[in-house]
């Protein structure tokens, strides 16, 4: 049996292996040391210097990026910027990467890692994504560890770990950085959407969008409706002064209803395109659970207007059995949250207001205004066909036979109906539109065949629409509605 005195003699011999031969490869040259290099810019080991840290939501990482930049590109300031090279060191924290330099001699000056992220539809920043700030205030010495969102350490954040001469200090740059971000802040005055983190749960990246530019001639509603909803979002904050002087508030909602196809999502673009200063988060179907946020930044970035896209998508409770109440009562409650001279716009889109209203209902005051955007009538289809169809030159006997026959559709139809008319022409290799073609496009989309493009467009099924069907089933004994639910039972 062996002797235990001789085992704990070949344990320190092998840990000392370890640390001598094993660990001798990692210690680097005193000038490319990190703990060497941090000691000389601070003057005193970092490690003994407490970490603060600060995070920000991932698609702040362009605005944290840049705030860093200014505030130590301010009169009086300076920095140096330098990389970590090592294995693990995106898995570390400041304090553990200290740590294991200091222990094993690991980690080493190396080169900055960048990320290009989007700041516009047509530009793209390289953001620091894991650099140290060597930086000066006077006498004063910091060091910022800045981490782009990565997934791979403290969740899909953007994070600051500071080292200062005070925890003061590191406080008072870390406000610094949060009031550049507000003042300078890249989403101000732009449309954006938000999209899915790709590696966790949460808010991943924005995405620019071209804010339209439309009139009103390019759009088609009942008389009378588009002035209604424009003095609602557009009147408001061409008037905030004086409705601000007689004690009014600014906050507003509008929702646009009706069946899809209408004009609902057009519409909203026109209202985009009216006001150019406004900063606009559009957020739909999966993305609204992200509203909080979108409100804090319309609270930051006003004015603003928050678009929620088909909002009957979350009226009602993902998971009964867990008590949840709808995701809707949580965008309602977030924009009762903002004050009442907040200028801020939401406008809600859906298909199916019966969804909506009962939550409406229950969480009064914060919709405004509802308004129906209908199926184009007589005088809304002729104008869709002279919008779309300018080019095609028809006459106005061609003119009143696809009105009368395009009865029930909507302006999705209309514009469809115009390409595939087009499309008819092309194939006959000809670049004039007969009326011909415009009758063999009519014909195809009113056919049987294509009843479920009509329906992906948006018009109803005259022979069995939805409330139809409602009728019939209200028509049934509970016997019969046992036989729909049972697949073994005879047909009804």
């Amino acid at each position: 049996m062996s002797n235990p005195g001789d085992i704990a003699a070949f344990g320190r011999l092998f840990e000392a292996f370890l640390q001598q031969v094993v660990h001798r490869e990692e210690q680097p040259d005193e000038a490319q040391s990190l703990l060497g290099r941090l000691t000389r810019h601070l003057g005193r080991p970092p490690q003994d210097i407490p970490v603060v840290k600060a995070t920000r939501p991932p698609y702040d990482h362009a605005n944290v990026h840049l705030a860093l930049e200014r505030w130590f590109n301010t009169e009086g300031r300076g920095h140096e910027l330098i990389g970590v090279t090592g294995e693990n060191r995106r898995f570390e924290s400041l304090a553990e990467l200290l740590m294991a330099a200091q222990t094993y001699g690991r980690y080493r000056v190396g080169a900055v890692d960048y990320a290009y992220v989007p700041v516009s539809t047509d530009e793209e920043l390289a953001c620091v994504s894991f650099g140290l700030y060597l930086g000066t205030d006077g006498d004063d010495r910091y060091a910022v560890l800045l981490r782009g969102p990565s997934g791979e350490y403290d969740g899909n954040h953007v994070t600051l770990e500071v080292l200062a001469p005070s925890r003061d200090a590191a406080k008072g740059l870390l406000s610094g950085i949060d009031r550049l971000i507000r003042e300078h802040n890249v989403f101000r005055g732009k449309v954006i959407s938000f999209e899915g983190s790709d590696f966790s749960e949460g808010i991943g990246p924005f995405r620019f969008h071209r804010r339209p530019a439309l009139n009103p001639a390019d759009i088609v509603l009942p008389e009378g409706l588009l002035d209604r909803v424009e003095r609602q979002v557009v009147g408001v904050a061409r008037r905030r002064e004086r409705l601000r002087a007689t004690g009014q508030h600014l906050r507003r909602g509008l929702l646009l209803y009706g069946p899809p196809g209408t004009g609902k999502t057009h519409t909203v673009r026109y209202l985009l395109s009216q006001l150019p200063e406004f900063t606009v988060v559009v957020l739909a179907g999966t993305t609204i659970q992200h509203v909080g946020a979108a409100c804090a930044l319309a609270r930051q970035l006003q004015p603003a207007l928050v678009v929620l896209e088909d909002c009957d998508l979350v009226a009602e409770a993902r998971d009964y059995s867990d008590g949840e109440q709808p995701l809707l009562f949580q965008v309602l409650n977030e924009m009762d949250g903002l004050g009442d001279d907040a200028d801020v716009a939401f406008l809600l889109t859906t298909n199916r207001a019966d969804l909506l209203e009962p939550a409406l209902a229950q969480r009064p005051g914060r919709v405004d205004m509802a308004v129906e955007i209908p199926l184009p009538d007589e005088a809304g289809r002729r104008r869709l066909l002279e919008l779309y169809g300018g080019p095609l030159g028809l006459d106005d006997a061609a003119t009143e036979s696809v009105v009368d026959r395009t009865e029930g559709t909507t302006a999705s139809f209309t514009k469809e109906l115009v390409r595939r008319t087009v499309l008819f022409a092309a194939e006959r290799d000809s670049e004039v539109v007969e009326v011909a073609d415009l009758t063999a496009a009519l014909d195809e989309l009113l056919s049987d065949r294509d009843a479920l493009t009509r329906r992906l467009l948006g018009v109803p099924d005259p022979a069995c629409g939805r409330g139809d069907l409602d009728d019939e089933l209200d028509e049934l004994d509970d016997d019969e509605l046992g036989r729909l639910d049972d697949p073994d039972a005879d047909p009804v």
